[in-house]
């Protein structure tokens, strides 16, 4: 069994003994500690908190459990059921609440669940306002309502459709071009909640062809549901078979898109972004922010058009705050997380696919044409790994000081600019590790590139 207690959270397997899975103490645990960090900041106030869960087969007993505690510190519940992690983060400001909370272990297998939080503003809490909330849960300092105190539950289906209409009323969201497109789709939602919302989205874009799979919301997933190509085979299968203009997936909580081209190959999820940032950056001049491991074709696409590229350290909370820093009209990562500020501070899969078939819709081409119209590079993912004595911070610091007559990022680890390449090194908060993502036009000079630093660690050890 395993339970990681990190900043943004508390994400563990079901079952076990407590403090080793996600058991029914440890959740209550940390969802007392959340509202008790919430009252904590709004002294004197009565509180309301937003509620969400993606399909998984745990979600209605952590649901229950984070609602009755919740209610137990005498805040006020507004439960949206069966939702999405963009939904929950759009209906907190809407809700006027103090908070949110998604239940949901994103990509991971159905045996895990998660309660990722949200601030006021519907957007993930802080580093420091995650240790503070760490320690609260650590020490159990909870001071539940009296009975006459207690919050309240109302439960709330409408936020399908406000979702909806929020994405159709965004001005680059081409709803005419997208129906005179006639488009054929394909879905792949691995029986999780994007199997009711990216239906719903594609009817009120007026996308007649659609075709489902796997769109049962039983959180009964039928591959891994990351949406890396290796588990996309039977969409790809799909989209040949009914001769299909595009396809897309979802993880789970559907804050990451990723699409499979008319022929059946991937338009890459490192590409998603690059592809919606395109048509943002044509109608939109300004920034993009994507993190340090997020591929180099944003950067050029946002050169080309003589516009700013920054790099954020990995995270989508740092890549919020970089784009807020320098006002990006377009950001996110190249895990098929598009952040589109028109909408929201917040990685949403309906806002890409909306965009993205306005971009499709409007070129005129074939998906795998518009993929192909990008630079081109690859990513090799490799890591290193290290003994504890180990003094990982020095090595990386060697490592930048070798380069130091190349483009030298230190943001987040290091990363080093080797002409159109670039390797990025990253120690692990959880293991001795040193994580090694390279990129090239190739995947063969990629992982070149990759053993080439691994060698120079090595021997560094």
């Amino acid at each position: 069994m395993t339970l990681i207690k990190s900043i943004s959270g508390i994400r563990g397997t079901i079952g076990g003994n407590v403090n080793e899975g996600l058991t029914p103490i440890d959740t209550v645990k940390f969802a007392s500690a959340y509202g008790t960090w919430l009252k904590n900041n709004n002294p004197e106030q009565r509180l309301k908190v937003v509620i969400g869960r993606d399909a998984r087969p745990s979600g209605q007993m952590v649901s229950d459990l984070v609602c009755s505690s919740l209610i137990g510190l005498g805040i006020d519940v507004v439960n949206l059921g069966l939702s999405t992690t963009p939904t929950v983060e759009i209906a907190v400001p809407l809700e006027d609440a103090h908070g949110g909370i998604i239940l949901t272990a994103s990509h991971n297998p159905k045996q895990w669940n998660a309660l990722k939080l949200l601030n006021s503003k519907g957007e993930f809490i802080s580093g420091e306002e995650g240790n503070t909330l760490l320690k609260i849960a650590e020490t159990a300092s909870f001071n539940f309502a009296e009975v006459d105190d207690l919050g309240t539950i109302t439960n709330d289906n409408s936020y399908l459709q406000k979702h909806v209409d929020a994405v159709l009323k965004l001005p680059l969201v081409n709803v005419e071009a997208i129906k005179n497109a006639n488009f054929s789709v394909v879905i792949d939602a691995v029986n999780s909640t994007g199997g009711i919302f990216i239906p719903a989205l594609l009817d009120a874009l007026g996308v007649q062809k659609v075709t489902k799979l796997y769109c049962e919301p039983n959180g009964q997933f039928p591959h891994n549901p990351e949406p890396l190509p290796e588990h996309l085979t039977d969409l790809a299968a799909k989209i040949k078979e009914s001769k299909a203009d595009v396809g897309f997936t979802v993880d789970p909580d559907v804050d990451r898109l990723a699409m499979v081209c008319e022929d059946g190959s991937m338009f890459g999820e490192e590409y998603t972004l690059v592809a919606v940032a395109d048509y943002v950056l044509s109608h939109t001049p300004g920034a993009t922010v994507s993190n340090l491991s997020s591929t180099r074709a944003l950067r050029d696409v946002t050169e080309s058009k003589g516009e700013s590229y920054f790099a954020s350290a990995v995270g989508e909370v740092n890549v919020v705050s970089l784009m807020k820093q320098n006002n990006a009209v377009i950001g996110g990562e190249g895990n098929g997380g598009v952040i589109y500020p028109e909408s929201h501070y917040g990685r949403d899969a309906l806002v890409g696919i909306a965009l993205f078939l306005s971009h499709l819709a409007q070129k005129k081409c074939k998906a795998s044409e518009l993929r192909d119209s990008f630079p081109k590079y690859c990513i090799s993912k490799n890591k290193i790994q290290l003994t504890p004595q180990i003094d990982v911070d020095n090595i990386l610091q060697i490592m930048a000081e070798k380069y130091e007559n190349n483009e030298v990022d230190t943001t987040d680890g290091v990363k080093i600019y080797i002409g159109k390449e670039w390797v990025h090194l990253r120690k692990s908060n959880t293991e001795p590790i040193i994580r090694i993502y390279a990129e090239s036009k190739s995947i063969e000079d990629a992982n070149a590139l990759a053993a080439r630093i691994k060698a120079e660690i090595n021997a560094l050890v």
